[in-house]
């Protein structure tokens, strides 16, 4: 129960300051990706901010084996750059740059009553769904089988 209370309250604190930095409307972030025209910063600052917070927890994180509520710490073990990371990356990046959100601000919006915030969270659910209907195929796949 615990697990599930701090996870509410992360979740909270994070969409409350999407809302309060901007960060939930995706006019703010198409004006920091538009720098050849009226180019907004403020994006860098929230970015820049979210970065000092993570190695600060990331750094804590790695010299323990439990957290702070006593779940086992999981760290990310890859450590190499393949074609899966990349592709993703760009998927990730025209998602954004076209519709000015990603995954923890749309839902932000959503909740704030965006249509447009309703069509992007459907179409990544739709992506979502067609990643895992796809990965089930490939684990399903016979050995020796070619893989895309």
């Amino acid at each position: 129960m615990a697990i599930l209370l701090t996870s509410l309250l992360a979740g909270l604190v994070f969409g409350l300051g999407l809302i309060v930095s901007g960060m939930a409307d995706p006019a703010k972030v198409l004006g920091f990706l538009d720098i050849a025209g009226s180019w907004d910063p403020s994006l860098a600052f929230v970015m820049g901010g979210a970065i000092g917070v993570g190695l600060v927890a990331f750094f804590i994180a790695g010299r323990r084996t439990v957290s702070f509520i006593g779940a086992e710490m999981k760290m990310p073990t890859a450590r190499h750059i393949d074609r899966r990371l990349i592709g993703g990356s760009l998927l990730f990046g025209i998602g954004w740059g076209i519709a000015g959100f990603c995954p923890g601000p749309a839902l932000v919006a959503l909740g704030m009553g965006q249509w447009k915030a309703l069509v992007f969270v459907a179409a990544m659910l739709a992506g979502m769904g067609l990643f895992e209907l796809l990965e089930a195929r490939k684990s399903a796949a016979p050995p020796g089988a070619l893989r895309a």
